[in-house]
């Protein structure tokens, strides 16, 4: 999920110039007060004022003073230097919407002060290229530690793109192969062997993330809150039963049918039990590796007998580094989950489309510039993707996606999402 860069409060807005003040009252003198502690989340950044002087302690429990320290690291790195305040703009006595100048950029976002004027909130959560353009954003990927791909295109096949870095690579995507679980069983309820409102019992568990790993067994649930929690939350638990539901086969015949350039490297489809299994155990995960597809489609057959759908029985990965992320993972390239995302923005029936859009995972001021936005990301140490479905006002779909492989390093993703507001402002 693409997260704000800090704590609190989401708000949309536009910076304006400070006014000049009439008479002194307790409101209009909010402003200059909101003016100054804005001014110290500045030096603070800048490491001119000490963090306690400007942040309440509950702030800085939530965000100690490392992170702050980090926050600024990763927005001078997109942007370039912290060079003042840029503006604010009063919600009320205590709130202010902040614009930020750096080098490169406008940034914007929510602060919120406590009784005794010290910053309780902050959120920066919007950002305003200055002077960007897709060459620059393109060699900012291309140094990320690592490989990274981006593909910004129009959806239609053959479109010219307008950025794309490695998009015909094959890189681990981590939960983002949902989306092959949810166009599959899209298209087994058009052909009305399911249908959204079918109603399943409860029969397997999987590790978080999500919910449903704490739900009954045998607890009733419908397709559709199994798809929506797969998707808007990734929940392990709700995928292995859709996985099931759908078929392993089923799941396969979707990938290939999309035009996936190389299968090989992702079937069998794993289930995520099957992937915890195997990189928590690594002798298993790299026999498994090595072995032919049928040979692995036995070894898959054999763990499940052992573990019987437990996820107690398995030795459970410590995913602290990156594990086996060229290996054991699920892979796809930015032409490929471009061609899954014309299948779906394709569908007759919207449920699927409407699935994707209950995370947008867009920071909400820049919502309003698609008239729809659908997402699916997926992580684990040493692998990020983050994966758009996107339609313009004109109508027109596009696609972002985007991928970073590290199996040296956790890679940094506030850094990523960072550069995608930036793709994503290159054509608004």
């Amino acid at each position: 999920m693409l997260r704000p860069i800090a704590l609190a409060l989401a708000l949309a807005a536009v910076p304006v110039e400070l006014a000049a003040q009439g008479p002194e009252t307790q409101e209009d003198t909010a402003p200059s007060s909101l003016e100054a502690s804005a001014e110290g989340v500045v030096a603070v950044l800048r490491g001119e004022r000490l963090p306690a002087e400007v942040f309440s302690p509950s702030f800085l429990a939530a965000v100690p003073e490392a992170q702050l320290e980090a926050l600024h690291r990763q927005l001078s790195a997109q942007f370039g230097a912290l060079q003042g305040l840029e503006g604010i703009e009063p919600q009320g006595p205590d709130r202010a919407i902040v614009s930020l100048r750096f080098e490169r950029a406008i940034a914007r976002g929510t602060m919120q002060l406590d009784a005794s004027g010290l910053v309780a909130g902050l959120l920066i959560n919007q950002f305003e290229p200055i002077d960007d353009s897709a060459e620059k954003i393109g060699a900012d990927i291309a140094a990320l530690p690592g490989e990274a791909s981006v593909y910004y295109a129009p959806l239609a096949e053959r479109a010219t793109p307008i950025l794309s870095v490695n998009d015909e690579r094959q890189f681990a995507i981590g939960s983002t192969f949902k989306l092959y679980i949810l166009s599959a069983l899209a298209r087994q309820i058009a052909a009305g062997e399911h249908s959204w409102d079918e109603v399943v019992l409860l029969d397997r568990h999987s590790l978080p993330s999500g919910v449903m790993q704490n739900w009954p067994h045998g607890a009733p649930v419908t397709l559709h809150t199994l798809a929506t929690l797969m998707i808007s939350i990734s929940d392990n638990t709700a995928t292995d039963q859709l996985l099931a539901i759908v078929g392993r086969d089923a799941v396969a015949e979707e990938l290939r049918a999309s035009g996936h350039s190389a299968p090989d490297k992702t079937l069998p489809f794993l289930s995520t039990l099957e992937l915890f299994g195997l990189k928590g155990d690594l002798d298993r995960g790299q026999a498994y590796a090595a072995a032919s597809e049928n040979e692995q489609t036995r070894l898959l057959e054999a763990f499940a007998s052992e573990i019987t759908g437990n996820p107690d029985k398995i030795v459970k990965p410590t995913f602290t580094q990156p594990t086996a992320i060229d290996s054991l993972e699920w892979f796809a390239s930015g032409h490929d989950l471009a061609a899954l995302l014309r299948r779906i923005a394709a569908l007759e029936d919207p449920t699927a489309r409407e699935i994707m859009a209950v995370t947008p995972a867009v920071p909400e001021p820049k919502r309003a510039d698609w008239s729809y936005i659908g997402y699916k990301g997926g992580s684990e140490p040493g692998v990020l993707n983050l994966t758009w479905l996107l339609q313009d006002k004109a109508g027109e779909w596009r696609i972002l996606t985007m991928s970073w492989n590290n199996p040296d390093a956790p890679v940094e993703p506030a850094a990523f999402e960072l550069l995608a507001q930036r793709i994503l402002s290159l054509s608004q």
